[in-house]
C-alpha cells in the first residue's frame, strides 16, 4: 500500500474515534450544574437557614437594614459583623421588594416610637382604610415648609448579593420611588424579571426644591442571568418570600428612623 492511501486510511480512523467522543463531551456539558456566585441559589441555602435558626420564625428584625442616606451624602451604610461597612455602590438580585408607608401623629417622632397608621402596601391600611381617600397622603400635608406628604413611602428591596443568604433589605425613599418603579417598568417591557438581572444602586447627590440636598437612587442592569440562574432565582425568591410571608411581623417602616 503507498503512502497516500495509508496516509487517508489512518485519518479517517482518527476521525471516526473522534466522532462518539466529542458527542460524549457536548452531552456532558449540558447537565453541568451552574456554577454561580451567588450561594443563595444552591439547593440547600434555605436548610442552612434553617438549621441556623432552629426554626425560629425569619422575622424583619433578624434583617440587615441599608437606610436612605441623609444630608445628600452618596454612600451607603452597610451593616457587617465588624460594624457599619460604608460603600459607594450595591450590587446584587433584587428578589422581590414591597411598598410600605407610615404615619406618626408627631412631626418628630422619637426613635424606635411605633406609627399611628402604617400599610404594608400603600393602597390598604392595617386596620382596612383606602390609603389615596386618606388626608394625610396628600402633598403638602407634612408639618413645615415642604410639599411633602405627612404619610412616609417608601420601597424596600429584597437584595440579594453574592455569598449571602439572607438578602438585605435596601430602604429607598419616596424621593427615588418612581425612579425604581420606572427602571423595573423598563424590564417588563423586555419580558425580562426583577430577579433575572444583576442590579446595581448607586447615589446621585440632588437638591430639593427649597434648597435641601439629598440623594437620589439610580438602578442599572449590569448583567442578565443565565436561564438556568433565572429558574434557580425564581425557586429561591418564591420559598424565602413564602418564609418572610408567613411570619405575623410588623414591616421594618413600622418604627421611626
Amino acid at each position: 500500500m503507498d503512502n497516500v492511501k495509508l496516509k487517508n486510511r489512518l485519518s479517517g480512523k482518527v476521525q471516526a474515534l473522534q466522532e462518539p467522543v466529542t458527542e460524549a463531551l457536548s452531552t456532558e456539558a449540558a447537565v453541568t450544574p451552574v456554577n454561580s456566585s451567588y450561594v443563595a441559589l444552591h439547593s440547600n441555602a434555605l436548610e442552612i437557614l434553617r438549621e441556623n435558626l432552629k426554626n425560629q420564625p425569619l422575622s424583619f428584625q433578624l434583617f440587615d437594614v441599608v437606610k436612605s442616606p441623609s444630608g445628600g451624602a452618596t454612600v451607603f451604610s452597610v451593616p457587617g459583623l465588624a460594624g457599619d461597612e460604608i460603600e459607594k455602590e450595591l450590587t446584587g438580585i433584587i428578589l422581590d421588594y414591597t411598598t410600605p408607608r407610615a404615619y406618626w401623629d408627631s412631626s418628630d417622632p422619637v426613635e424606635g416610637t411605633p406609627p399611628a397608621c402604617m400599610s404594608a402596601n400603600s393602597i390598604v391600611s392595617q386596620d382596612g382604610k383606602i390609603c389615596a381617600h386618606c388626608p394625610f397622603n396628600d402633598f403638602g400635608s407634612k408639618d413645615g415648609e415642604s410639599n411633602a406628604k405627612a404619610c412616609k413611602e417608601s420601597v424596600l428591596l429584597y437584595l440579594l448579593r453574592p455569598d449571602n443568604i439572607i438578602p438585605l433589605l435596601v430602604r429607598v425613599p419616596i424621593s427615588s420611588k418612581t425612579r425604581f418603579l420606572r427602571y423595573s417598568t423598563r424590564l417588563v417591557s423586555m419580558l425580562t424579571p426583577i430577579s433575572g438581572v444583576v442590579t446595581k444602586i448607586t447615589l446621585e447627590r440632588a437638591t430639593s426644591k427649597t434648597g435641601k440636598p439629598y440623594a437620589q437612587y439610580h438602578f442599572e442592569a449590569v448583567s442578565v442571568l443565565s436561564p438556568e440562574e433565572t429558574a434557580q432565582a425564581k425557586v429561591f425568591s418564591q420559598q424565602f418570600m413564602e418564609a418572610v410571608n408567613t411570619v405575623e411581623s410588623e414591616p421594618p417602616l413600622s418604627e421611626a428612623v
